[in-house]
Parts: C-alpha cells; sequence; structure tokens
C-alpha cells in the first residue's frame, strides 16, 4: 500500500513539474519592430529555447499596431517602446498593458544629407520629428537642449511645435511618420529618426548623426504585455533570457555605442 501511495505522489509530482513546459507547446508571439528589436530579439529567442521557452517573432513597421496587436491577443509581447510612449497609448486608447522589464536605451539621432552641423541649419530650414506625441515632444527636448529652440515652461515630455516660445532660426517642423523619416532626408535639411528606424535604412547612429541625445533620459525600452498576463511564470523566463550575458554581449558587439543595454 506504502508503495502504491509513493508512486502516486511520484507521478503528481512529475505532472506538476512538466506542466509549466508543457504549456510552452504553444509558441510565445513576440512582436518587434524591423531592425534591433528583431535582431535582439532572434537571439533571445535562441536563449528562450534552451530554457524550454518557445517563440514566434512578428515584425512591424510602425509603432502603432505592436500595441493594438497585444490588447486584442494577437500577441503576448512587444519589445519596441519606451515608458513614455506606452503610457500615452495606455491614456489615449484605454490598453490594460503592463511593463514588465527594461531593454535597452536608444539615443535618438539628429541626420542630415546636407550640413555637418547643427550650427549650420540655416534660418527657415525645413526639420523633420517624429509625429506621434512622446517622440515628437523628446524631440524637442533635445533641440532645446542644444539651444537651438526653447519650450515654454512646462511643456514637459509630450511638448509640440506650437509649445516653443523662442524659434530664433525660425525653422519648420515636419511631423512624420517616424518609419518615413529616413526617407525624408532628400527633402529636409536635417531630420530626428529613431535608432530602431536609423540602422535599418543604412545610417550608423555612432558615425552618421550629426547630433546625439544623452543617453540618461527617460526613455528606456521595455516589454510589454496584457495586465492579466504580468504574474504568469513565462513571463520571469523571459526576462531571464532577454537579460542573459549572452544577449548583451550580442548587443554591445553588434551595435557599439548606438544602443545601451539598460540591465
Amino acid at each position: 500500500m506504502n508503495r502504491f501511495f509513493r508512486l502516486i505522489a511520484a507521478v503528481s509530482l512529475a505532472a506538476l513539474f512538466s506542466a509549466p513546459i508543457a504549456a510552452q507547446d504553444k509558441p510565445l508571439k513576440i512582436g518587434v519592430t524591423a531592425g534591433p528589436h528583431a535582431q535582439i530579439f532572434e537571439i533571445v529567442k535562441k536563449v528562450a529555447e534552451r530554457d524550454g521557452l518557445k517563440m514566434q517573432l512578428v515584425e512591424f513597421s510602425d509603432y502603432v499596431q505592436p500595441n493594438a496587436a497585444l490588447a486584442a491577443g494577437d500577441l503576448d509581447v512587444n519589445s519596441y517602446q519606451h515608458l513614455p510612449y506606452l503610457e500615452a497609448q495606455i491614456k489615449d486608447r484605454g490598453y490594460k498593458l503592463a511593463s514588465i522589464a527594461p531593454t535597452i536605451t536608444f539615443p535618438i539621432g539628429i541626420y542630415s544629407k546636407k550640413i555637418k552641423r547643427l550650427d549650420e541649419l540655416k534660418e527657415g530650414a525645413r526639420f523633420g520629428i517624429p509625429n506621434d506625441p512622446t517622440n515628437g515632444g523628446r524631440v524637442l527636448l533635445i533641440l532645446q537642449d542644444l539651444g537651438l529652440i526653447k519650450l515654454k515652461p512646462g511643456a514637459g515630455l509630450k511638448a509640440t511645435p506650437l509649445d516653443i516660445a523662442e524659434n530664433p532660426r525660425k525653422i519648420r517642423f515636419a511631423e512624420l511618420d517616424a518609419a518615413q523619416l529616413p526617407r525624408s532626408l532628400d527633402d529636409m535639411e536635417a531630420s530626428a529618426i529613431n535608432t530602431s528606424f536609423a540602422i535599418p535604412a543604412g545610417l550608423d547612429p555612432a558615425k552618421d548623426a550629426i547630433a546625439q541625445e544623452r543617453p540618461d533620459g527617460p526613455y528606456v525600452n521595455i516589454l510589454v504585455v496584457r495586465e492579466e498576463d504580468k504574474d504568469k511564470p513565462w513571463v520571469a523566463r523571459l526576462i531571464k533570457a532577454y537579460h542573459s550575458d549572452e544577449v548583451k554581449k550580442f548587443i554591445k558587439d553588434t551595435f557599439k555605442d548606438s544602443m545601451i543595454p539598460a540591465w
């Protein structure tokens, strides 16, 4: 009889410990933007799969759809945005999403095919900035730090061109979709381009940017899940894979000073 109960106990324990792995027979769907986020997650995927965590990567070409797809249940995780952008999306669209871990920091760069230094900007120059509120405001704060404009007091992270109090060079700002900004360089005297779109366009932030954001700002990129999933066991395993030494080494070897691991 004792032997029978020991057998039942052994079977029960085996079922208990095998359950989390069996639950991952269906791969996690990870939404990433094409470029660095996708490249990094290819390495995360390899690390995670050695731990039994399967993944399927889904690439997007814009900033809007990955959150919409996550909120709709078409993704399990996305990796492409910083916290101010996520907070703006939650406020504007009512998404029930949550940040679970930091990933990388991309100091945003300013690029030009027409000038070598920002002080060469002519009066009335056209300047491309992202049209989403958080990244547009981010660029205006960079330009204020660089002394090109001055914003109204309290403009904050969501500043728009309407919040500019002083613009001595009468710079004309063109608000464009972030993914289109690399293509704008033929038409603009300069444009501010997120590194996640600069690199796929063949721009090297360390060499080609004529100015860059300070790396110590609030724009650390994050992993995001639905609120209902944030405490599930696979979340900790995903973070462990992303925050591995192997992933950190890949980021440093591949992207040099273009981005910084944030853990």
